[in-house]
């Protein structure tokens, strides 16, 4: 309880002030989740809306190549030793989230060519898969939450979306290099333009 707690709780006696720490642990306990819930469907949200409006306008090596940059700077947590986590947890879930995580997203998103420029291939499966990561995302979270700390938590996830999204990125640059150079696709990606276009 903080210090104007601990005051209020004194003007009204022990038993009071025991029942106030209660009081405001149930509130704690309910607000972290709650939170939780509520940063987790805007930022759904926001990845839903620009998604839309990046499927609606042509596709840039800015584009494709500002998502996973900016997204770097969230390394900085680390200089917060709270976030801090062992290399191998680090590792494991940035390769989690490229291999596993980030394999729905590359069967349901590629670039073609439409009247002249470059345009990201829209599929209905795509928000789909979206939604699905980020209900598996929540719950996965809740868990963790039990065993670590808020921040490493955090610091974890941040790292697994880190990965999901950078081999996501990385297959769209070179779709895209392979468009504006003139040169076929690979092979292996006609079956995920036959998914995507599903």
């Amino acid at each position: 309880m903080n210090a104007a707690g601990l005051r209020l709780a004194e003007s009204f006696g022990p038993g009071t002030g025991l029942a106030a720490a209660r009081t405001e642990r149930r509130i704690l306990m309910l607000s972290t989740p709650v939170i939780t819930a509520v940063v987790s469907l805007a930022g759904l949200a926001g990845v839903l809306a620009w998604r839309v409006r990046e499927g609606r306008s042509a596709v840039t090596l800015k584009k494709i190549v500002m998502p996973p940059l900016g997204m770097a700077t969230g390394f900085c947590m680390f200089f917060y030793a709270p976030c801090r986590v062992p290399w191998e947890w680090g590792i494991t879930a940035f390769l989690i989230g490229a291999v596993i995580f980030a394999y729905p997203l590359l069967l349901t998103s590629d670039l073609h060519l439409q009247n002249g420029v470059i345009m990201m291939k829209r599929s209905s499966a795509f928000f789909t898969v979206i939604v699905a990561l980020a209900v598996i995302r929540y719950f996965a979270r809740g868990y963790f939450d039990r065993f670590l700390s808020l921040e490493q938590t955090g610091a974890i996830f941040y790292l697994l979306a880190f990965g999901m999204i950078l081999r996501w990125r990385a297959k769209l640059f070179f779709a895209y290099r392979a468009l504006t150079a003139g040169v076929p696709l690979p092979a292996g990606a006609a079956p995920q333009e036959s998914a995507a276009s599903e």
